[in-house]
C-alpha cells in the first residue's frame, strides 16, 4: 500500500506568484526608494514619484488581496453545495427551488444550525426573510465551522 502524504504541498498560481506578485513588489519598493529620494520637494518630480509609489502599493495590496477573494468565493460555494446535501439527507428534497428565495449570507448563516432544526429555520427565513444575525439568534444547537477561512 503506497504511503499516504501528510502534509499539504503548496499550491502556486504561475502568473500570480512568479510574475505578477514579484513584479508589483519590485515597482513598489522602486518607486518608493525614489519617492524618498526627492520628497520634500515641491516639484513635478517628487509629485509624480509620489502618484507611482501610492498607485503601486495599492496595486500590490489588490493583489494579495486578490487571492483572499478567490479562497472565500470558491469557500462560499462549497458551503452553498454542503447545504444542498444536508438539507436534501435531513427531507429528501431539494434545495434548489428555496434557493432563489434565500439570499447566501443566510446559506451562510444557516450552516451553523443543527440537523433537527435546518428545515424549519429555512422555512422561517424564506417566510419571514431574516437576517443572517437573525437566523444565527434563532439556532438553538449552534454547529461552528471551524474549518473556515
Amino acid at each position: 500500500m503506497p504511503e499516504q502524504p501528510t502534509k499539504n504541498k503548496p499550491m502556486y498560481y504561475p502568473w500570480h506568484h512568479f510574475v505578477l506578485l514579484p513584479a508589483a513588489f519590485i515597482v513598489a519598493l522602486y518607486s518608493i526608494r525614489r519617492y524618498l529620494a526627492v520628497s520634500g520637494d515641491d516639484s513635478e518630480d517628487s509629485r509624480l514619484w509620489f502618484t507611482a509609489m501610492l498607485l503601486a502599493v495599492v496595486g500590490l495590496g489588490v493583489l494579495i488581496m486578490l487571492r483572499q477573494h478567490y479562497a472565500l468565493k470558491l469557500q462560499d460555494r462549497l458551503i452553498r453545495l454542503e447545504m444542498r446535501q444536508r438539507y436534501f439527507e435531513l427531507t429528501g428534497q431539494s434545495l434548489r427551488p428555496l434557493e432563489a428565495q434565500l439570499q447566501l449570507s443566510q446559506i451562510l448563516a444557516l450552516r451553523f444550525a443543527g440537523d433537527a432544526e435546518l428545515a424549519d429555520l429555512t422555512q422561517a427565513a424564506i417566510r419571514e426573510k431574516l437576517s443572517s444575525k437573525d437566523i444565527q439568534a434563532r439556532i438553538q444547537d449552534f454547529q461552528f465551522d471551524h474549518l473556515r477561512v
